[in-house]
């Protein structure tokens, strides 16, 4: 069983910054000196297409995997399903030190979501390496997920369970991480994931979309069919999606961005009520509307894939939240 390591691949930032290339660095030396994990590096897991080397490597990686990226976890995960690197989502003990004692743990699965297909018997943990400048934070983590992950290990065996060989063995660890010719080399990308474990296949992003990103699988569900077909910086069918389920994981907004999603969160007040500001379906039909005319197209404002759930609702009787919506008016 000695030869049972975790991999452990380190999806790298992109750019040239100094601080996280160190951090990706101490992280990747350290376990090597440990001995007790199979480490690699990749590039930045939003930036691989599928035909890419990296992704295909990924892709031949077996068994429990930690991945360190420098994006939500969410979004990481999503981002290796698409790419048919799946695996259950394993848990992460890791939290930012800025985080809230209170904070709400995310929200389950939706009763109505979809899900994943093929997920094999794995788990993959995803660590943000935007939470911690040191180290030692994400060594910790995965030290424990590595025993965790061979104490699941060491329990088949006992009991004489069925445990593929290939599931647990990995190549034997190199004097230095694995660096394939494919770290570096992959161009910027901008496109949405869907989130499986929230989406209802309501379809509201295919009607919403004119650029022709969404599709749909021989069972009928929705898919980023061509991804490239996504207008750099539109993440207007994220904001139509009634489940959160659409993640641009590049973002500068947390919520779009992948960031987890709480019970809280879908009972919030929308200030741009309270401020004047565009609602989110308003900001999303300028968002595509700017698009469709930098394409030499004609804009359709609200007369096109308007969501269901937004048209024609009936008049609600006042509550509580509209008397409070009118007195900050009066101030």
């Amino acid at each position: 069983m000695a030869d049972r390591k975790l991999s452990v691949v380190i999806a790298q930032a992109p750019g040239k910054n100094p601080n996280k290339r160190q951090l990706e660095e101490d992280i990747a030396a350290q376990l090597l000196i440990e001995n007790t994990a199979n480490v690699s590096l990749v590039p930045h897991l939003n930036d691989l297409s599928a035909d890419d080397s990296g992704a295909l490597w990924l892709k031949s990686v077996p068994g429990d995997v930690v991945v360190l990226a420098w994006l939500y976890p969410r979004a990481a995960h999503w981002i290796l399903d698409r790419m048919g690197v799946k695996g259950r989502e394993g848990t992460v003990l890791l939290r930012s030190g800025d985080d809230d004692e209170d904070e709400p743990e995310p929200e389950a699965p939706s009763p109505n979501a979809i899900g994943a297909l093929q997920v094999p018997n794995r788990s993959i943990y995803v660590l943000d390496l935007r939470i911690d400048a040191k180290p030692e934070v994400f060594l910790s983590e995965i030290r424990r997920i590595a025993r965790e992950s061979t104490v699941e290990t060491v329990s088949l065996d006992f009991f004489g369970l069925s445990a593929s060989p290939a599931v647990h063995h990995a190549a034997p660890v190199s004097t230095e991480p694995t660096r394939s010719d494919f770290t570096g080399n992959a161009k910027r990308r901008w496109y949405p994931v869907i989130d499986y474990s929230r989406c209802t296949n309501c379809m509201e992003c295919i009607d919403f979309c004119l650029f022709g990103v969404y599709g749909l699988d021989d069972q009928e569900r929705i898919l980023v069919e061509q991804q490239d077909n996504c207008k750099k910086g539109c993440p207007a069918c994220s904001r139509v999606c009634p489940a959160n389920a659409i993640i641009f994981p590049e973002h500068k907004t947390p919520g779009i961005a992948g960031a987890p999603v709480s019970g809280a969160s879908d009972f919030k007040i929308d200030l741009s009520k309270l401020f004047g500001a565009p609602s989110a379906l308003e900001l999303a039909v300028l968002e595509r509307d700017t698009e469709l005319v930098a394409d030499g197209r004609t804009a359709v404002g609200m007369s096109v894939g308007i969501p269901k759930r937004q048209s024609n609702l009936p008049e609600k009787p006042r509550d509580a939240l509209d008397d409070l919506i009118d007195g900050l008016d009066s101030f």
